[in-house]
């Protein structure tokens, strides 16, 4: 569980070796199923890059690539020095998604 700032989300995350799945693409197909679910809502603020490896005891760089390939996804913006933010939802994407 990634502890958040308080009055944040609570965003649990697991990871398995055993699924086939590259760790990066575990934890972007978590996110976005908490946003498309409602978990993670418009304007919510994310944990760091650094604090969900920390915490979830992997690499930068893995987590750089989640964040990074759903901000090309359209469902987070990543603003320097500020912080990863959940983005309005698309119409469009959510459907496309659950297609």
């Amino acid at each position: 569980m990634i502890h958040s700032p308080p009055g944040h989300f609570y965003l649990r995350i697991i990871i398995t070796n055993t699924s086939g799945k590259p760790i990066y693409e575990q934890i972007k197909e978590q996110i976005k199923e908490a946003i498309l679910g409602g978990d993670l809502g418009e304007g919510e603020l994310l944990p760091s890059i650094r604090q969900l490896a920390g915490e979830l005891k992997i690499s930068v760089i893995t987590t750089t690539r989640a964040y990074t390939d759903l901000e090309e996804e359209g469902f987070i913006a990543v603003q320097q020095g500020k912080g990863c933010f959940v983005l309005p939802k698309n119409t469009e994407l959510v459907r496309e998604q659950l297609l």
